[in-house]
């Protein structure tokens, strides 16, 4: 098997894309080995996926690993093909051990999800594993994007975009500290965690806030579990929370209704350099409009309910830029994935905008509405 042994590492060093072993011998139960390229944590990885009757098994190893392995599994197999990007290798062992080898050129060069062209275009590039969303039902085992999961890890690749955009020129020696507002099961937390310590390289102190004390435990004991040391979670409620550290950036991602606000109150209180918030639930200006508000547009439930949303982001938009932001409204992701689509984006200038205070006094007093945002920053002043 030596000459099989040398092939192999041959091939497997000219960067194999996919692979398969193929052809048990009798008595074998594995019906094949699926060989594809994939990113863990960034790292580029061999996953050989061993399908028997009834089940699969997968194990990744490290591409200089990747030979030795196949030919590990060819004690079970008669038939091996691998793939690189303008090749096809292919080995067969006869029944008597002698080894017969060919190659051909491909027609047209083979693509692949996990291809080095294909991960520019992603801050997360395809196939990475994100861990922690193995253990939070994101991820399966194997390390795939469970299909249930596909629209919301959609929200927090887009999130977690915006987020880069907004930090692009930060130094990464430079400690950023982050608090995520309403952070619930923390598949954003994690995720924005990995992309700026591991892809990154940034030095983060991040801190996850929620309700739910059972899911707070839960996801600290995660971040113990994968060594998340700069990560830490807190049961509590946003509007009790205090933080002796400057908070460089507040995040949060659909803190219903009016926890929003308090997010956004704390924000402007440690005049946080970026704030990122996607609302969600708006149901406080929704209730205190009246009928006779806008006459004829108030009459209709789904129209008040829409139009109470958009004030009350419109509002929350202009008191950030009326205490010294700079600020975005932006769409951040198709309708089609979520009707919670718009992302307030703002950046401290210290340079208070005393029109944007006028416009917002304007709209409170035409509406007769008291949003929750609004009266904090009242009690301030």
């Amino acid at each position: 098997m030596q000459s099989l042994q040398n092939e192999l590492a041959q091939v497997f060093g000219q960067s194999v894309i996919k692979g398969t072993l193929s052809a048990p011998v009798p008595g074998v139960d594995d019906r094949r080995i699926n060989i594809r390229l994939v990113f863990v944590q960034g790292e580029a990885m061999y996953q050989f996926e061993r399908l028997t009757q009834k089940q699969a098994f997968h194990e990744n190893v490290k591409p200089q690993e990747a030979a030795a392995k196949a030919l590990e599994w060819m004690q079970n197999f008669r038939q091996a093909d691998l793939w690189t990007k303008d090749r096809q290798y292919s080995f067969r062992i006869t029944k008597k051990g002698k080894v017969l080898s060919n190659q051909r050129k491909l027609d047209t060069e083979l693509k692949t999800e996990a291809s080095h062209d294909r991960q520019k275009k992603y801050l997360l590039p395809e196939g990475t594993v994100i861990e922690p969303l193995i253990d939070l039902g994101v991820f399966s085992k194997e390390g795939r994007l469970i299909k249930s999961m596909t629209d919301k890890y959609r929200q927090i690749e887009r999130f977690v975009e915006m987020v880069e955009d907004a930090i692009k020129d930060e130094p990464k020696d430079r400690v950023l500290h982050i608090v995520d507002f309403g952070c619930g099961k923390s598949y954003l937390t994690f995720v924005l965690y990995y992309y700026l310590t591991k892809i990154r390289g940034q030095k983060v102190e991040m801190t996850g806030l929620d309700l739910k004390e059972d899911v707070i435990r839960q996801c600290a004991g995660i971040a113990e579990k994968y060594g998340y040391e700069h990560l830490k979670f807190l049961h509590g409620d946003i509007a009790d929370f205090s933080s002796d550290d400057p908070m460089d950036m507040v995040i949060s991602l659909h803190a219903c209704d009016t926890a929003t606000d308090f997010a956004l109150y704390h924000a402007i209180s440690w005049k946080s350099r970026l704030i990122l918030s996607v609302p969600c639930c708006q149901h406080e200006v929704c209730h205190q409009l009246s009928n006779d508000a806008i006459p004829g547009l108030t009459d209709y439930g789904i129209i008040k309910e829409r139009m109470a949303a958009l004030v009350t982001d419109g509002l929350r938009a202009d008191i950030l830029k009326a205490a010294g932001y700079q600020v975005q409204v932006l769409e951040f992701i198709d309708m089609e994935h979520s009707p919670k689509n718009i992302l307030i984006r703002a950046r401290y200038t210290g340079k208070p905008n005393e029109k944007a205070r006028e416009h917002v006094e304007e709209i409170i007093n035409s509406l007769h509405i008291q949003p929750t945002l609004y009266k904090l920053m009242q009690n301030e002043d």
